[in-house]
């Protein structure tokens, strides 16, 4: 599509192509379809803008402060004094050149160029990714405070939106939640007609304490001593100063006896292959989550998902014959519900099949695009 000369900059906290990432990918498709010119700021490099520039955008690396745990330590809090101020001036050039006609902030763990897109006059959508009810409240109200600086927030989830308000509730006439969009593989791979063993159990996310691995694997461990043979694949990496993590997990797999029936894939950029050799993915976050952008790849993918039935995952699940809902970090009762699978096997294929229709209606990528490109840029004026 010919541009129409409106530019509008994206401001993204990353560079991987987890989650929010790939969601970033298609709010920024949605904008150059819509026929703006899009800029993208990214603190670093990484496989995201390869993928922002196949679609259309450009990308610029810019220091910028990125509120992350780690500011907690003073040598944290000092890298991202140190990142504010020499990330400043490259900000408020960018903000003037590339975001004339819209600035989308993508996660609220960026609010500078919240504030500083509204002092230089631009119309600002920052797009809330994060939901943690069970952080103090002081934390989330201080994190939620610069999004009252947008003219248009966008929310993940209605438990985004719920926990969002549950901070500053004068934000609820700007938050307009919009499910994320999904595209499916191009071939749905059905499962196995018949459930031969091994049982193949996937896990898909962040190799970190929050996602859970932990409890698949010791899920995993119950299943070998119910006489189940299950092997289990974990697709993901650690953030960068989480390695002891991995460490952690290495040792559980070990402890256990378990190395000959745990494979650790790493990132794996494109899901639909390892889903497709898998027979049932397991989501087992520990704490609150926005939404679930991986149990919703797992139904695209047409295989029984057992998922935390906490926060936004219990709505990304809702509606799915095929999905369980199991408690977080409970082993034995994740190791019951793979167990269900396995003696239901033929319902179990089925009913995931069948779900596969629904999803693909709930997360349809072109109508995520084109509401995302709408916000961007409507008129409107913040209160």
């Amino acid at each position: 599509m010919t541009a129409t000369g409106r530019r509008v900059l994206v401001a993204h906290p990353g560079a991987e192509l987890y989650g929010s990432d790939r969601m970033l990918a298609e709010s920024v498709s949605g904008l150059v379809e819509a026929g703006h010119r899009v800029v993208v700021a990214l603190p670093g490099s990484g496989p995201l803008a390869g993928e922002l520039r196949a679609r259309g955008a450009e990308v610029v690396t810019c220091r910028m402060p990125v509120l992350r745990k780690a500011a907690l330590r003073p040598a944290g809090l000092l890298a991202l004094v140190r990142d504010a101020l020499l990330g400043l001036a490259p900000a408020v050039r960018l903000l003037r050149a590339a975001g004339r006609d819209g600035v989308y902030v993508s996660t609220i763990t960026i609010p500078s160029w919240v504030l500083l897109g509204r002092l230089l006059g631009r119309r600002v959508t920052v797009h809330v990714h994060e939901a943690e009810r069970s952080a103090a409240r002081l934390v989330k109200v201080v994190l939620a405070l610069p999004v009252l600086a947008a003219h248009a927030v966008v929310v993940n989830s209605r438990y985004s939106r719920d926990v969002l308000l549950d901070s500053l509730p004068r934000l609820g006439r700007r938050a307009t939640v919009v499910y994320n969009g999904v595209a499916g593989p191009r071939t749905v791979t059905p499962p196995r007609a018949r459930l031969d063993r091994p049982v193949r159990l996937a896990f898909v996310g962040r190799l970190s304490p929050r996602k859970g691995p932990q409890v698949a694997v010791a899920a995993l461990a119950g299943l070998v001593e119910r006489g189940v043979d299950a092997h289990l694949q974990l697709l993901g990496s650690v953030f960068p100063g989480y390695e002891w993590f991995e460490a952690e997990l290495r040792d559980q797999v070990r402890d256990a006896g378990l190395q000959q029936r745990v494979h650790f894939a790493g990132f794996v950029p494109d899901v639909w292959a390892p889903l497709a050799t898998a027979d049932v993915v397991l989501i087992p976050s520990t704490v609150d989550e926005p939404f679930g952008n991986t149990a919703v790849e797992a139904v695209l993918a047409a295989r029984p998902l057992v998922v935390s039935d906490t926060s936004g995952l219990r709505e990304a699940g809702a509606g799915y014959p095929s999905a369980q809902a199991v408690e977080p970090g409970d082993a034995t009762a994740w190791a019951e519900a793979v167990q269900r699978v396995v003696d239901e096997w033929p319902r179990y294929r089925d009913q995931a099949v069948a779900d596969v229709r629904e999803a693909v209606r709930r997360h349809d990528p072109a109508r995520y695009r084109a509401e995302i490109a709408r916000l961007v840029t409507a008129p409107g004026d913040a209160a």
